[in-house]
């Protein structure tokens, strides 16, 4: 894998730092599962399931990735569609996002990250700092882009501030470069290059290359590009199978998989454990050290 070196990149980017994916999971190279948690309380498809159903659905989840090899797992609100644009999350689905996590983490052995759409870092900070994740996945870190949601304005500032005054510094920052689901026209005179460097400079600790949409796959040269200018690790966030993680993740540092790895292969399925295996083992022959 290319990887920059500090002589190579853009004066103003941000010191280095300990490699997160390592002080995570302690591997340099992972696949991390995503739990894709039912309608929550306040989401328009939520029709009062007890928050205990939730989370005995997400523990089943996460144990068959961890079952199947899988690293850790990010816990996610993809039902909550259609999602709201940051800052405008309700206490409810903190609290029920905390509670979910923290159940998930105690019940398994692998490591928990959140992710709540879209792009809500304050509110996906508070439930992982609350549930004892390590991490959150935010979809735009630096610059802005037109999504399903309409603008949508990178988060940094706002969300370093605010994990700081909380105290929850310890939880790290995947950041996307190009995130899926949206239109990057806002910031179209700007190169990958640079917009990598932005979420560096940003305060990102882990950087995260997409496809297009869910399920689709991040292009070979995005990713290549994405390392080749920054000194973070690189995972990418979309489309990874069995079949191409053998082709990409010598590329990257890592992969987030859901829905090749689903009964049905898509997102609304349950998690098919031998499929992880599948997929894993293949992860294993490209220099993946399963747990």
């Amino acid at each position: 894998m290319v990887r920059a070196t500090g002589s190579e990149r853009a004066l103003g980017v941000f010191p280095p730092k300990p490699n997160a994916v390592e002080e995570l999971f302690g591997t340099p190279k992972v696949v991390i599962g995503a739990v894709h948690l039912p309608p929550l309380p306040g989401s328009p498809h939520y029709e009062g399931v007890p928050l205990d159903e939730i989370c005995t659905f997400a523990i089943e989840e996460a144990r068959a990735y961890l079952d199947g090899g899988a690293h850790g797992v990010i816990v996610e609100n993809h039902w909550d569609i259609p999602f709201l644009k940051p800052g405008e999350h309700g206490y409810e689905t903190a609290a029920a996002m905390a509670v979910v996590t923290d159940r998930v983490r105690h019940a398994t052995a692998g490591r928990v990250g959140v992710s709540i759409l879209s792009n809500a870092a304050e509110c996906s900070i508070a439930s992982a700092w609350s549930g004892g994740a390590g991490f959150v996945r935010v979809n735009q870190w630096a610059n802005a882009y037109v999504a399903n949601e309409g603008i949508i304005e990178g988060q940094a500032a706002h969300a370093t501030r605010y994990r700081s005054r909380i105290g929850a510094n310890p939880v790290k920052i995947f950041a996307d470069v190009h995130v899926k689901h949206g239109a990057h026209a806002i910031v179209a005179d700007r190169t990958l290059a640079e917009q990598t460097e932005d979420a560096e400079f940003f305060g990102a600790d882990v950087l995260i290359a997409t496809g297009s949409r869910t399920g689709d796959a991040a292009a070979l040269d995005e990713v290549e590009g994405i390392a080749a200018h920054t000194t973070l690790p690189v995972v990418i966030g979309s489309g990874i199978s069995a079949g191409n993680v053998g082709e990409l993740l010598p590329a990257c540092d890592g992969v987030i998989v859901a829905s090749s790895v689903k009964d049905n292969g898509r997102w609304w399925g349950r998690v098919d454990a031998a499929k992880v295996r599948e997929l894993t083992a293949a992860a294993a022959k490209a220099g993946v050290v399963l747990p």
